[in-house]
């Protein structure tokens, strides 16, 4: 495959030939045009080839998709991009239903599981209507029965249309709630109780002789039943169900035929009707409604509703009060614990309430209850005042559902079973073990069910294998994509495509090996290798020191970042670039290294101790966060390095410092807190959510620009406020695009593709406003600069500077100010909110918390951030980080090394002290241990 004259972003007309049908690595510093190559041309062509085969008529419903900026592209086959920040956010989305392992485990269910009844634990039984008066012919042979059709169960009604259509048909006799009556004109029941009604079709004494009156009794009844009937003894009054569908012979209880859908959690027939399939439930949260149980209602005690008014619901719970010998004034510890169920929950019977200011003496009122009013709160429409949505959201919290236990299924559904289990159940194992137990299935399934599962098993199988073979053991079906990590959602669609056997396909991966172990590196490698070797090209945009060796070509992009990058300085097999001296290859061949410290940070003596901590997979952990180090965890992937740091450390030192509402997973206790005055997160989440959200927005440096246009004298002439240079509110802005700068066409099969506004062409502002310059350079201009561009150019304006050097400090000197946060990978964002953290004053006690912020940086860059970093720890703060890089790993004060493995294998700590200590020390399970050990013999 041949790319000629791409000049994508910063790419220099450059030519390259990438060979087909290998595994080839993309690789240079931060910024020097990989991806670019990669995505912005390659994958943009071969998308805009792929939609030049529509039709003229869908075409035109998409607008034109712009051409990349290239020559052109020989032998390009069709394209699949797998890249990091494609992440499902979509909480009904999991493991299981993007790798469809969970759909053939639907199937398997649907056809081999075995339905028992959720009322009386009995298997359910289907009869055709042949077995049924066979059965009825042995069982009740010269007995007096009543043979009866179900028309209606436990429903409420008067039914008087319902028993006029049957006296209408002939019938006599029905049977309500328990009792035979007789139907007569105008009969009509309680509306407002639960009936059963059941209509008699016939009343006969069973005899093998009289075959033909019970046959075709039996099929009105069906008809009548739809397909369930009643057989009622006369003499005993026993009563026995049968039907053509899956029915409890003892409660008449029938299942619907089972089908996929009905074990899917996405579909209303197999949803769990209370939290439509989402596993948990908004509560009210009482702590929150009522925090302070000594104050009375009357001074606020109740926090949703605040001090008394003289309202509806304040009279109401007053009357409530008085109905239990209280008032408003009583502190709501001494209330009676009826009055207060009541109050938060309604009451059915009306209470009664003056209304004198009405010109009523009183009047009786239905109330709901505190709940009730919360929840209506929480549930208000688009248009209502968005104070008015976002008030309850303080009094709620989400719990697991009361009626599925999390487990998203009905009830029906969560009562088919093979081997014992249910179909949530092999959901919740980890792929590990739910692969052992597939493999072992076959010989516990009877012979029935073994001819009709073999293949759904086999299929289920080979997927399973796939997610295996990239390092993925430790996930669960049921866990929701939206938790996924980059990487780990990156691998999850790798294996996806390993099992879809497509060939001569070109795959475009970006750093597949993010959160991964050295342990499981070479297990993506192969997998890699397996979807090359079935007849596909991969190219892989990647950092990793064994991805590049272990790759058929390799292509280094460079020299550097930004202008200074988008050349091809070295193109050819890994054995020729290691006798190179590009930049990439001299950190290969170990002529640069990024050096081991020579000392060790001791610690300002004191430490953050971390007492019991259960959640997920940890194992009641005890750990020490010497304060004033340079601290690293480490381990394999899913070993509770995120559960302890993300998930339990940080919730709640945040709750401590800015009362978060985000809950920590369980924990004992925790000492040393006074020692530290702030918590910092710096994780890998999006800066903003939409397009208009950007560095510059984000660090804070755009008002200062703003500003300074503002104070030029073309603007003070004009009268311009800083309003007109944004591009979020009208004024100053394109408003045939809003200021976006593009139009975004939506695409249901792939991805949005965006088209630059018409008028003002993707510079977002208007004619008048660009028509301002500082330096000859517009709004637009300064927005289109680069962090290195923007350095030099605002060298003179020291508020401007000091925000962006921080940036280029973090190796981030590459991306444009006004670059959309939506295009930022997962570690740029991480390095912008590090750089805005940066730019403010540290006080010596901050703890900064990194979850895997060498992603996507190239060895240089990696060097240029442990500079920063130790920076802040050399000031006395304290650094905790997430990571799997070995350079950050020997570069760190303490270690703390978890595992042994991911899942339920791990949750434990293996070593904490030094790198020196982890890689001497006898006899460990760290899986980090060997590799620490190499590589500081190396270094």
């Amino acid at each position: 495959m041949g790319v000629w004259g791409a000049r994508v972003h910063n790419l220099k007309n450059i030519d390259v030939e990438l060979p087909r049908n290998r595994l080839t690595v993309i690789t240079g510093m931060s910024g020097s045009g990989k991806s670019s190559l990669a995505f912005d041309t390659i994958f943009a062509e071969g998308q805009r080839r792929y939609i030049d085969t529509f039709s003229a008529y869908a075409r035109n419903f998409m607008g034109n998709v712009e051409r990349p900026d290239v020559d052109k592209i020989t032998g390009l086959s069709p394209v699949i991009s797998i890249e990091q920040k494609t992440t499902n956010r979509n909480p009904r989305s999991t493991v299981g239903t993007t790798t469809e392992v969970y759909d053939f485990l639907r199937l398997l269910y649907a056809r081999a599981g075995e339905a028992y009844s959720y009322l009386s634990g009995e298997k359910m039984v289907k009869y055709t209507e042949e077995q049924i008066l066979e059965l009825i012919m042995q069982e009740y042979n010269g007995r007096k029965m009543y043979l009866l059709a179900p028309l209606v169960r436990n429903r409420k009604g008067h039914y008087k249309e319902l028993f006029e259509q049957v006296r209408k048909k002939g019938y006599l006799n029905v049977r309500v709630d328990g009792k035979l009556m007789e139907i007569s004109r105008g009969m009509k029941l309680d509306r407002y109780k639960m009936h059963s009604i059941e209509v008699v079709i016939d009343k006969l004494v069973v005899s093998i002789n009289d075959g033909p009156r019970l046959k075709e009794s039996l099929r009105v009844a069906m008809k009548q039943g739809d397909g369930l009937i009643l057989l009622l003894d006369a003499t005993t009054d026993e009563i026995r169900y049968y039907s053509r569908r899956l029915m409890c012979p003892v409660t008449g209880l029938a299942y619907s035929e089972p089908a996929p859908h009905n074990f899917s959690f996405n579909s209303p027939h197999g949803a769990c009707p209370r939290c439509k399939g989402l596993g948990e439930v908004n509560v009210i949260d009482m702590e929150k409604i009522i925090p302070d149980p000594s104050l009375s209602i009357y001074k606020g005690g109740i926090v949703a509703l605040g001090k008394y008014k003289d309202t509806l619901v304040f009279r109401q719970i007053e009357a409530l009060c008085k109905r239990h010998g209280a008032t408003l004034k009583t502190p709501i510890k001494d209330l009676p614990e009826e009055a207060m169920d009541e109050i938060i929950n309604g009451t059915e019977e009306p209470v009664a309430v003056s209304t004198a200011w009405l010109g009523h003496s009183s009047f009786s009122y239905a109330y709901e209850g505190v709940a009730k009013y919360i929840a209506m709160m929480q549930g208000e429409s688009d248009d209502e005042p968005s104070t008015a949505r976002k008030k309850p959201a303080p009094f709620i919290r989400t719990a697991v559902c009361p009626e599925c236990q999390g487990q998203r299924l009905n009830k029906e559904a969560l009562h088919y079973f093979i081997d014992g289990k249910n179909i949530a159940e092999p959901a919740s194992m980890d792929i590990a073990e739910l692969s052992k137990w597939v493999n072992g299935l076959e010989e516990k399934l009877s012979p029935a069910q073994r001819t009709i599962a073999v293949e759904i098993l086999k299929e289920i199988r080979s997927r399973l294998d796939f997610i295996l073979e990239v390092g993925l053991d430790y996930l669960s079906l049921n866990r929701p994509s939206a938790t996924l990590s980059g990487g780990e959602s990156q691998r999850i669609r790798l294996a996806t495509q390993i099992g879809s056997r497509l060939v001569n396909v070109l795959y475009i991966l970006d750093e597949p090996s993010i959160g991964l172990h050295q342990r499981d590196n070479i297990r993506l490698i192969d997998s890699l290798k397996e979807l090359r070797d079935t007849g596909n090209s991969v190219i892989v945009v990647e950092h990793d020191k064994d991805m590049m060796l272990s790759a058929d070509y390799v292509v280094d992009m460079g020299p550097k970042a930004g202008r200074l990058g988008g050349e091809v300085v070295f193109a050819g097999t890994p054995d020729e670039m290691i006798k190179t001296d590009t930049l990439t290859s001299s950190y290969l061949n170990g002529r640069r290294q990024i050096e081991v410290p020579a000392t060790r940070r001791p610690g300002n003596g004191h430490h953050l101790v971390l007492r019991g901590a259960t959640g997920n997979n940890l194992k009641k952990v005890d750990v020490s966060f010497p304060l004033g180090t340079f601290i690293c965890v480490s381990g394999v992937s899913g070993s509770g390095k995120s559960t302890l740091i993300n998930a339990t450390l940080q919730p709640i030192l945040s709750q401590r410092f800015y009362r978060s509402e985000q809950e920590p997973l369980p924990y004992q206790s925790i000492e040393g807190i006074e020692h530290i005055d702030k918590v910092v997160n710096v994780d890998q989440s999006p800066i903003g959510r939409t397009p208009r959200s950007n560095p510059a927005t984000y660090t804070g440096v755009f008002a200062d620009i703003r500003n300074l246009f503002v104070s030029l004298p073309e603007a003070k002439i004009r009268g311009y406020k800083p309003g007109r240079f944004s591009f979020n509110v009208s004024g100053g802005r394109c408003e045939t695009c809003k200021g976006n700068g593009y139009k975004t066409i939506e695409m249901n099969f792939l991805p949005d593709v965006l088209v630059p506004c018409e008028d003002c062409h993707g510079r977002r502002y208007n004619r008048e406003t660009l028509e301002v310059r500082y330096r000859g350079k517009s709004i637009a201009d300064v927005l289109d600069m680069t962090i290195n561009m923007a350095v030099e150019f605002f060298e003179n304006i020291p508020a401007i500077l000091s925000k962006i050097k921080v940036l280029q400090d973090v190796g981030l000197g590459y991306i444009k100010l006004g670059q959309p946060s939506t295009t930022l990978s997962g570690g740029e964002s991480q390095r912008v909110k590090l750089a805005t953290e940066l730019a403010k004053r540290d006080t010596g006690r901050t703890l900064y918390i990194l979850d895997e912020p060498t992603t996507g940086l190239h060895f240089e860059d990696i060097r240029v951030l442990l500079g920063v970093l130790n920076k802040l720890v050399d000031k006395g703060n304290t650094i905790i980080v997430i990571e799997h890089n070995l350079d950050i790993i020997k570069s760190a004060d303490y270690l703390i090394d978890m595992g042994p493995d991911g899942g339920r294998g791990g949750g434990r700590i293996l070593f904490t002290g030094t790198p020196e200590a982890l890689a001497a020390a006898p006899r460990t399970r760290s899986r980090t241990a060997p590799f620490l050990r190499k590589e500081l013999s190396e270094g």
